[in-house]
């Protein structure tokens, strides 16, 4: 069966992959970096700013598959400095209303481009 993909207008992809792909009920994001769409490079700025992107560029792909940040079951979240959490929390919270997904959060060495943080999802279609 093919796989059926989603991806967001003008997103950026530094590699060979979808953006999400359907499996049932369950649609998997991939993982996004702080990458601006426009310029194709990452954003400027402290981990508030680069954790903002993220989610615009999460969202942009939610939007493209229908579906809504409350279709959210789980997040896993990566950063390159465990002391960035409380400020990334802070932005993350806004994305979301209560109840939350579910999440994980973990600390990497490094990741793609010089990125700070990471975030992937999986949704669930209503």
């Amino acid at each position: 069966m093919p796989r059926k993909a989603f991806s967001a207008a003008g997103a950026v992809a530094v590699g060979p992959y979808s953006h999400a792909v359907e499996s049932g009920e369950l649609i998997f994001f991939s993982g996004q970096t702080p990458m601006d769409s426009k310029t194709g490079k990452l954003v400027e700025g402290d981990i508030t700013a680069q954790t903002e992107q993220c989610f615009k560029n999460l969202f942009a792909v939610l939007h493209a598959a229908e579906l809504t940040p409350d279709d959210i079951v789980k997040v896993n979240i990566f950063l390159t400095d465990m002391n960035d959490f409380s400020a990334m929390n802070t932005v993350y919270a806004k994305q979301f209303s209560s109840p939350y997904p579910a999440r994980t959060t973990i600390g990497v060495a490094s990741l793609p481009l010089g990125a700070r943080v990471e975030i992937e999802m999986i949704a669930r279609k209503g």
